[in-house]
């Protein structure tokens, strides 16, 4: 069966899922940037992303960019849900936006898809009465909550061969959504209603900002008890039910960073929650005051950021932890410059590694791109060479071999005053 899906939002998730359906159905994808439709139309994408080229290209035929939405048999939001950082609630403006565009043009027997994480009850409490203001009640059209599952840099691959949820209205909107679904996915469609839909989709979330916290905790006791909690961490995971995650200079991206918080925002029920989130939003100012005890005594430090996208060999800087590292530093009177080779895009400039490294004090490694292994640090023509790698991938012999002292995260090194 061949149907015609409109999908609202055209960023990390919608596009890669509207290629994906323009493999069997006709597909047409709808963004309110008109700069985005325009450079999709020119035959372009708007950012990078493993295999996805290849896909545009085989599919251009069933797919077009447009910027309003057109009838259709399956209409798919897929559009951000940010923070309200000042609230630490979920701000469903997009998501509020993106039904009231289809509205108008939902008949009985249409489906409705939402991709977009929100917070449990909101489909019932805020989508559903946008989309039945023409009348139509939700026994009339199908819909269903199916949260993605895929993390930039493997978007396709996990699309395809996760597992999904479906939370639908009804049994009829679940064997529809399968179908759908079952037209590019192999892992399993598991139903289930869309509140459950929704919470799992925050529990998945929260479960790993949890665990990734534990590992930050770690690593901060690690370098106040002089143990290496790289070594440590090794070891405890040869215990069979035990898997510490790494520890990092903090949680960035769309998701983790941000969904638990849509937990917190209803319930009174979520310490554990809180206090991860607040774990991770501070490891930023604990890098921070690592690198203050490394540049103890300079004048005027001048430091270096090798990266800014919130994870390794990706151009996504969501919520990274870097942003907050960099202000940090500039409100201590650093000079701060960055270097990121993925990265074209930023609230501040990027810049080559020879400018960016030139007279700085201290190289703090941020993201783990597969490239900075490639850094020769003999060419690097520093003032002080200091190096504090907060994802141990680089060779520190390679860097102390070229007169570099060397911190890792973690790695219980004396002198670390705590933030």
């Amino acid at each position: 069966m061949t149907v015609k899906i409109c999908v609202l939002g055209l960023g990390y998730i919608g596009l890669p899922t509207a290629l994906l359906f323009a493999q069997h159905h006709n597909v047409v994808g709808v963004d309110v940037n008109e700069k985005i439709v325009q450079i999709l139309n020119n035959g372009k994408l708007p950012f990078e992303e493993d295999g996805l080229n290849e896909l545009f290209e085989k599919v251009k035929g069933n797919f077009r960019a447009v910027s309003e939405v057109e009838e259709a048999d399956v209409f798919l939001i897929a559009v951000p849900t940010p923070l309200e950082e000042a609230l630490k609630i979920a701000d469903l403006k997009y998501v509020r936006s993106a039904a009231e565009m289809i509205a108008s043009h939902l008949k009985a027997g249409n489906m409705v898809i939402l991709e977009s994480t929100v917070s449990p009850g909101a489909s019932e409490n805020v989508v559903f009465p946008i989309l039945s203001q023409y009348g139509l009640n939700p026994g009339e059209f199908s819909y269903v909550h199916c949260p993605e599952r895929a993390i930039p840099g493997k978007t396709l691959h996990e699309m395809i061969h996760n597992d999904r949820i479906v939370g639908a209205n009804n049994p009829e909107s679940a064997a529809f959504a399968k179908d759908i679904y079952g037209s590019f996915v192999e892992g399993n469609l598991y139903e289930t209603t869309v509140r459950t839909a929704e919470f799992v989709k925050l529990m998945e979330n929260t479960y790993r900002d949890v665990s990734i916290a534990i590992a930050n905790e770690f690593a901060r006791m690690g370098d106040e008890f002089g143990i290496n909690i790289w070594e440590a961490i090794s070891l405890a995971n040869r215990h069979p039910r035990v898997n510490i995650l790494k520890p990092g200079p903090g949680v960035g991206g769309h998701c983790i960073a941000i969904d638990p918080w849509f937990l917190t925002e209803t319930s009174t029920k979520t310490r554990m929650v809180s206090l991860a989130r607040s774990i991770n939003d501070n490891m930023p100012n604990y890098v921070h005051s690592v690198v203050r005890s490394i540049v103890h005594g300079v004048q005027k430090p001048v430091i270096t950021i090798l990266g800014v996208a919130y994870k390794g060999n990706v151009d996504d800087w969501r919520a990274t932890p870097a942003l907050k590292l960099i202000r940090l530093a500039e409100n201590e009177g650093y000079t701060v410059r960055i270097y990121d080779p993925h990265v074209t895009t930023f609230p501040y400039p990027i810049t080559s590694l020879e400018e960016a490294t030139k007279d700085s004090d201290c190289i703090v490694l941020v993201t783990d791109h597969d490239l900075f292994r490639d850094i020769d640090p003999s060419s690097l023509q520093m003032r002080n060479k200091n190096l504090y790698d907060t994802r141990n991938i680089l060779d520190t012999d390679t860097w102390k071999a070229a007169g570099f002292t060397c911190k890792i995260l973690g790695d219980g090194s004396e002198n670390v005053s705590d933030y």
